[in-house]
C-alpha cells in the first residue's frame, strides 16, 4: 500500500516540476490558474500511474524514476493538447477575462 502512495507522489511531483520549470522559463507572471491545471494534471497522473502501475518485488528508485517521468510527461502532453484546444489551464474553465486565443 505504502508503495503505491510514493509512486503516486513521485508522478505529483514530476508534474508539479515540470510545470514550475514552464512556468520559470516563460518569463511570464504567475498564473495561478494555468498552474492549478497542471497540479490537477499531476493529481490524476499521480492516481492513474499508480493504479495501474504493477510492483514486482520491492520498490527502487528506478520505480519512483519512472512514475516522476509519467507525472511530467502527463503534464507536458496535457498542457500542448489543452493549448491547442485553447484552455492552457483545463480541466480548469477559461476566466471571462482571458481571450480564448489559443495561447499558454
Amino acid at each position: 500500500m505504502m508503495d503505491r502512495l510514493y509512486i503516486s507522489l513521485a508522478a505529483v511531483l514530476g508534474g508539479l516540476i515540470v510545470a514550475l520549470l514552464g512556468w520559470m522559463e516563460s518569463s511570464e507572471p504567475f498564473n495561478l490558474r494555468k498552474f492549478g491545471g497542471s497540479g490537477i494534471r499531476a493529481l490524476i497522473a499521480g492516481a492513474i500511474f499508480a493504479a495501474g502501475y504493477e510492483l514486482s518485488g520491492s520498490l527502487s528508485w528506478l520505480d519512483l524514476f519512472y512514475a516522476f517521468l509519467a507525472g511530467a510527461g502527463v503534464d507536458v502532453i496535457g498542457n500542448r493538447i489543452a493549448s491547442k484546444f485553447g484552455n492552457g489551464s483545463f480541466p480548469l474553465p477559461n476566466s471571462p477575462e482571458t481571450p480564448n486565443s489559443g495561447e499558454s
